[in-house]
């Protein structure tokens, strides 16, 4: 049984993914969820923050005798990313390897696309509220007894508010 969890102990849902995930993306991507997990550490914040790997694309053998080749990784960067992450490619690849245990990445392909999805860019921050506003708002969520629920509703209040137009 080792290796079994037992039935009936709670199991963080990250390790469930993590099971389904990484076959799909090793097939599909050649690439291991622990190296996009790991990416920050690899490429640095800088980098990381407009970059993330997509594929790791193996040579072809066409006979079981054909000598090792590393593959190249495929990396998605935005804007100015491509260009440091073209000045820093050597580094990459070795942390990338060190990362792996192996020698298996020999060069690096930059495809310039948008990495964050617009649900994961900032949002712009709302406008402040007029005095007219900030006392309209105090007074509907005033009769609330609760303090926590009240700063919650205002705080609420003062968001909708603030991405409305004056």
């Amino acid at each position: 049984m080792a290796g079994k969890r037992p039935l009936g102990n709670p199991v963080p849902v990250s390790d469930l993914a993590t099971e389904i995930l990484d076959p799909v993306l090793r097939k599909r991507a050649g690439i291991s969820i622990g190296l996009v997990q790991s990416w920050e550490e690899i490429a640095g914040p800088r980098l990381a923050s407009h970059s993330r790997p997509e594929k790791i694309q193996w040579p072809r053998r066409l006979h079981e005798e054909d000598p090792f080749e590393p593959a190249m990784l495929i990396i998605a960067c935005e804007g100015m990313a491509a260009l440091h992450l073209q000045h820093e490619a050597g580094e990459v690849i070795n942390r990338v390897n060190a990362f792996l245990g192996f020698n298996a990445i020999g060069r690096i392909k930059i495809l310039q696309k948008p990495v964050l999805s617009a649900k994961a860019r900032p949002k712009p921050a709302p406008r402040p509220l007029s005095e007219a506003e900030k006392s309209k708002l105090a007074r509907t969520v005033g009769k609330i007894e609760d303090d926590g629920l009240r700063a919650s509703l205002e705080r609420l209040g003062a968001t909708i508010l603030g991405q409305k137009r004056p």
